[in-house]
């Protein structure tokens, strides 16, 4: 009954999308220190996000609302693929990153290997590297 009753609520509102995961994050780190540290000013800023978060959650303006996810996934999306790139050579201990010196291309090599000539692939500069 109470499912049957949320549907029709929810028919033609909006939802939730990352934007909205991504503000009750913050909203939740913002209470959390406002309790530790006792600063109202964070408390009331965390109050305002969860409302931002409920209008968006509930309006009926679902093109705006995608257009409001689209810009935020525009700027997080670069942010998130260089953390998860530098997370993934900071696991991979078989190899050395760097960029060529000429178009700075990112390349790998095999360490161990001492001093070794790279060619890019992408220019045809020819340079030596130490893995």
């Amino acid at each position: 009954m109470i499912r049957n009753f949320l549907s029709r609520f929810m028919a033609g509102r909006y939802g939730t999308d990352q934007l909205n995961t991504a503000l009750m994050i913050t909203y939740l780190a913002l209470y959390l220190i406002s309790i530790l540290s006792g600063w109202a000013v964070l408390y009331w800023v965390a109050l305002v996000l969860v409302f931002v978060t409920l209008f968006r959650c509930l309006s009926r303006q679902v093109d705006r609302r995608r257009a409001e996810n689209a810009k935020f996934l525009q700027v997080v999306r670069p942010v998130r693929r260089k953390l998860k790139n530098m997370m993934a050579r900071i696991k991979d201990k078989d190899h050395r990153y760097f960029k060529c010196p000429n178009c700075k291309q990112q390349m790998r090599v095999p360490r161990g290997k001492g001093r070794i000539t790279v060619h890019c692939r992408s220019c045809g500069a020819t340079f030596e590297e130490k893995s």
